[in-house]
């Protein structure tokens, strides 16, 4: 490594630190990836290698140190509940509103927001090679990354329905379905998203189907936010028609343009 340049030789360092990679794999990822940081963590984790070590002692204290102190009668005895998730986000200088604990989440296979059962929060460190507040903190630039990619961010967005709402329900509510689309398309940077949730205060003002939800993405991904591509013929649910329509109306999109 001594032949590269310093700024090659931070990239491999980097590498190394947030994977647990050996320098000679840190060196074919980046090598792979044209010396591109994010896309060599994708040739790494595209690849099949045996799962970093941890340590399930280290494991135990730290799910002992975020559960709740419930009786051991209690439902949620054996939960990280709020708190517990308040105290880990603390503990990791991360905002409990960063859409990196949704990354996080995803990771855990958890099954509800505010929640982790002690099979997801060991299940998913032990996925991601943490055992350590330290390592842990060594991957949030990894995971905040995966959001740059296209399919990772489709299965987070997916991932995020189930997630948000409350349990036992099909729907989700449109309060919160708001607030996740506000957090999720900020970092996709989709132009017509307050006009969407303006709209569906202002019409719909009901709890948000699975379908809707999943066609959104596929609507924001595909048609220009001109409208220049939109088909009033292609099979959008309602909703998503109604929105176009409620744009026109409102002069929001004029002559191929937005105002």
């Amino acid at each position: 490594m001594n032949k590269l340049g310093r700024g090659h030789r931070d990239k491999v360092q980097q590498f190394m630190t947030i994977t647990g990679a050996s320098e000679k794999v840190a060196l074919q990822s980046l090598k792979a990836s044209d010396w591109h940081l994010d896309g060599a963590f994708d040739v790494f984790y595209s690849q099949p290698h045996p799962k970093s070590f941890t340590d399930t002692k280290h494991l135990e204290e730290m799910y002992n140190r975020y559960k709740g102190k419930l009786t051991i009668n209690h439902p949620y005895a054996d939960m990280i509940m709020a708190d517990g998730i308040s105290t880990l986000c603390n503990d990791l200088q991360v905002d409990p509103q960063d859409i990196v604990m949704l990354v996080v989440s995803w990771h855990m296979k958890a099954a509800t927001m505010c929640e982790f059962t002690k099979q997801e929060f060991v299940g998913g460190l032990q996925s991601l090679g943490i055992d350590s507040l330290e390592k842990f903190r060594e991957r949030i630039p990894f995971m905040r990354s995966e959001l740059k990619d296209d399919q990772k961010f489709k299965e987070i967005y997916i991932f995020a329905f189930g997630w948000a709402k409350e349990k036992g329900q099909k729907s989700l509510a449109l309060d919160t379905a708001i607030g996740m689309w506000q957090l999720l398309f900020e970092e996709k940077e989709w132009p017509l998203v307050d006009h969407w949730c303006q709209f569906l205060q202002a019409r719909h003002n009901k709890a948000i189907s699975r379908d809707t939800w999943s066609q959104l993405l596929e609507f924001a991904r595909s048609v220009d936010p001109t409208l220049a591509n939109y088909d009033a013929e292609g099979a959008w649910p309602y909703l998503i028609d109604e929105f176009v329509e409620y744009l026109i109306e409102n002069g929001i999109i004029e002559k191929g343009r937005v105002m």
